[in-house]
Order: structure tokens, then C-alpha cells, then sequence
């Protein structure tokens, strides 16, 4: 799926046309009409409502977005650091845009399908990291960095985190 096919699908620009197409989506992500949407909920409009199977299929790329979402905006309400709220809503679809992204390249270096990067899959990766936009002097040390937690391998939210960080492409589209 090309850019212009999730931006279709996820309407996160400021233009009248996206923030109407958000509005009524908001609703239907919202059944129970509550004004907060659980991350049941969000996971359920990626599938029900938006029919975007690709994105749903990516549930780490779905729970990393909900939680940067969730608690973003300056609500007062008090449910408000748990779900997200229509305030939120632009927010969450630039999130899943970015986190599905980050999935389908973290993917793409996981050769082994085992849902974490080797060091030798990573270094093996390095050019198209760097295709990315993602600039690495030295890949060794660079893996060590990524990999927080010290386990061996790279997982997505490790990832996630880094490429996020480094890449000059998501940088800047947060508010």
C-alpha cells in the first residue's frame, strides 16, 4: 500500500474535506457515542470501519499509536489519560500512518519473521536503513543502542523508538 492509499484511508490532514471525513469517522469509531474510544475501539474501526486489514494485521503499529495518542491532548476529563478522545482522534490516525510505516520496515529487516531484529539482520540492513533515512556511522554500536533492554535483539517498540528519533521523515509531524 503506497502513501497516498493511507493518507486516503486515514485522513490526518488539516484541510475542511479531512476534518469533515474525521468528524464522521470519530462517530463511528465511537458506537457507544461516549466521546472516548478505548483501544477495543480503535482496533475494531481499523477493521470495521476503515477495512484496513493491513494496518489490523499490524497490532503492535495499532497499540503503539493508541498510546501515544491517548492522554496527548489537554483534556481535564478524567478518563481522558486512558482512552482517546475526539481531540485526540487527528492525532491517532498520523500515529497508526507512522507506526504502520515503522512496522513495514521493521519487517522488512526482519528476515527471520520472528518479530525481532539480529544483530546480523540489522547489519545486514544497514544500506536500507540508510535508504530510510536513517543514518548509521557505526552499525555495531548502533545496535547496542537500539537494543534497550539488552536482550540480543531488537524489538519493534525498541525500533520504533529509535527510528523515530533519527529519521528526519517523522520528525516534526507530532504536535
Amino acid at each position: 500500500m503506497n502513501a497516498a492509499e493511507i493518507s486516503a484511508k486515514l485522513p490526518y490532514g488539516k484541510t475542511p474535506e479531512a476534518k469533515a471525513k474525521r468528524s464522521e469517522l470519530f462517530k463511528e469509531f465511537d458506537p457507544n457515542g461516549n466521546g472516548y474510544l478505548s483501544l477495543a475501539e480503535v482496533d475494531r474501526g481499523v477493521r470495521d470501519v476503515l477495512k484496513f486489514e493491513e494496518l489490523y494485521d499490524c497490532k503492535p503499529a495499532i497499540i503503539r499509536a493508541f498510546n501515544a495518542a491517548k492522554g496527548a491532548g489537554k483534556s481535564k476529563a478524567k478518563l481522558g489519560a486512558d482512552f482517546v478522545e475526539r481531540s485526540e482522534f487527528r492525532l491517532i490516525l498520523v500515529y497508526l500512518c507512522q507506526y504502520f510505516e515503522l512496522y513495514e520496515m521493521f519487517s522488512s529487516v526482519d528476515t527471520s519473521d520472528d518479530r525481532k531484529v539480529s544483530k546480523d539482520e540489522f547489519l545486514g540492513s544497514v544500506d536500507k536503513l540508510k535508504e530510510w533515512g536513517l543514518p548509521i556511522a557505526d552499525p555495531e554500536a548502533e545496535f547496542d543502542k537500539i537494543d534497550t533492554n539488552h536482550g540480543g535483539s531488537v524489538l519493534f517498540v525498541e525500533f520504533a523508538d529509535w527510528a523515530l528519533k533519527n529519521s528526519k521523515e517523522f520528525q516534526g509531524d507530532d504536535e
